[in-house]
């Protein structure tokens, strides 16, 4: 019963975490009425929560193996209540620096389910269970929406002392229901770092995630005071709109996860760069509020699709290091809603503008699509070179002069010539002289005809020992018929 409550759960923990997280850019309209804040100012007020919301997510994701999820989480919510309450009693700007960085630990609950859940399910419902998971990003919606309209009743300070309670009843929650027989993982932090750093899918995925996350997170702490102050909208109208932004971008995150545990996870993601690209293009050119509404939309969808993909592929390919991994890549996914409102903002100071910002990251979305599609081929090479590598049979491959250029491990272990001894070497280093020169040339004349050949023949070790191996050769031609290589592949039937 318990491990069946965990989904369920660990979501509403992450929507309770992520409301937390994004509490001063929810209520800045209102409580800029009370502090002074500057306008060059505004952006470092809501992304100082993003840091530590990033930094803390590779201990936390570590910890939620070492620990389990019940007491990561219950621990994080009882951290909370004091910044929350620091901030409910803010009177400067100093005040919504200091509580917003503590705030950070809302929004890096995120690597703690991500990866304790796929411990309850199969391979092939990571996808879906982590994109079910990742709609806990409801919660800035929740905050973006409600709290403005909560602030209208009881004001600013009051709505921020109502989270207090919300924490509370979520830590005894955890307390109650939370898994405490969960598998746990002890290994150090610095082996499980060692044992991915090296990985180069690791980056990658971090920079995708940084790009897909990134977005999201930015249009969520951008959107609501940019509304008001460049279209002039009211605060509940621009909550409501930043709301509507979030909504779709998270309900959009477990049907990603479902299309990766159908489809080609990378193919997805292709579609997904590039839509961002085309998406801040139309900002770019800081169209009407219709059409800024179709780019802003779009990007929701692309990256809420994105975010599910990415993290059908984390635990994929690092399941033995699924807390580390998880944690650098969903770092890396929060420090791309760090940057982007910065750089928006000293652009717009410098420009008066903001389509120079949104026209360098529809460059920095395409760039991660030529990325995706190199990765993708690199991904067939390395399954080609895997099947090469693993395949019992001796494998050799020459150039279309006869000359050696490539073999398998397989091949040294029947021949016992290694790789370095056998490349730019003539396959005649295997002859026995058994076989007469007639022999030789009707084969050839066999694979000139028909592109193949296959028969028995004795060669010879390196160590002079005679062995009888079956021997198939197979002529690869180009497109205009040229033969380019030629690829034998034979096994010893000695004993037989």
């Amino acid at each position: 019963m318990i491990k069946k409550v965990q989904l369920p759960l660990q979501t509403a923990n992450l929507v309770v975490g992520f409301m937390v997280w994004v509490l001063i850019s929810s209520l800045l309209p209102f409580i800029r009425e009370d502090i002074a804040i500057p306008a060059e100012k505004l952006a470092i007020v809501t992304a100082v929560p993003v840091v530590l919301g990033s930094i803390l997510r590779i201990p936390l994701g570590y910890y939620a193996n070492v620990f389990g999820a019940r007491i990561i989480f219950l621990a994080s919510f009882i951290l909370l209540l004091f910044p929350v309450f620091y901030i409910s009693a803010a009177s400067s700007f100093a005040d919504l620096i200091i509580g917003g960085t503590f705030l950070g630990i809302g929004g890096a609950v995120f690597s703690v389910g991500v990866t304790s859940l796929p411990k309850y399910y199969p391979k092939e419902k990571h996808g879906l269970v982590n994109g079910i998971y990742g709609m806990g990003n409801m919660g800035t919606a929740i905050s973006t929406f409600a709290a403005p309209v909560i602030a209208t009743q009881v004001g600013w300070s009051m709505t921020v002392k109502l989270y207090l309670v919300l924490l509370l009843l979520f830590a005894a929650l955890n307390f109650i229901l939370g898994d405490r027989h969960e598998v746990k993982v002890k290994t150090s932090i610095v082996e499980q770092i060692k044992g991915v750093y090296k990985n180069e899918k690791l980056w990658f995925f971090s920079l995708f995630y940084f790009i897909t996350f990134g977005s999201f997170v930015a249009f969520t702490i951008f959107l609501p005071n940019f509304l008001v102050t460049y279209f002039e909208l009211e605060k509940v109208d621009a909550g409501m709109r930043t709301a509507g932004f979030i909504a779709v971008a998270t309900f959009l995150r477990p049907v990603g996860g479902w299309l990766a545990d159908k489809f080609q996870p990378l193919f997805l993601l292709m579609g997904v760069f590039a839509g961002l690209t085309v998406a801040a293009i139309i900002l770019a050119f800081s169209p009407s509020i219709g059409l800024y509404t179709v780019g802003s939309m779009l990007i929701a969808s692309t990256a809420g699709i994105g975010n599910g993909v990415i993290f059908k592929l984390v635990p994929f390919y690092f399941n033995k290091q699924a807390g580390i991994a998880n944690g650098i890549v969903s770092m890396m996914g929060g420090l791309g809603g760090f940057f982007p409102p910065l750089l928006l903002a000293i652009i717009h100071s410098m420009t008066g503008s903001y389509s120079i910002g949104f026209m360098a990251f529809s460059q920095v979305a395409l760039a991660s699509l030529v990325l995706v599609v190199w990765l993708y081929y690199m991904d067939r090479l390395s399954l080609q070179k895997d099947v090469f590598n693993s395949t019992a049979q001796g494998i050799i491959v020459t150039d279309a002069t006869g000359y050696i250029k490539a073999v398998n491990p397989a091949f040294t272990t029947l021949t016992g010539f290694t790789e370095d001894e056998a490349l730019g070497k003539n396959p005649n280093i295997l002859s026995s002289g058994r076989q007469s020169s007639d022999f030789y040339k009707d084969m050839w004349g066999m694979i000139g005809d028909d592109g193949q050949w296959q028969g028995e023949l004795w060669n010879k070790r390196k160590n002079g020992e005679e062995y009888l191996e079956l021997l198939s050769i197979v002529a690869v031609k180009d497109d205009s018929g040229d033969i380019v290589r030629y690829v034998g592949t034979f096994n010893d039937i000695t004993p037989k």
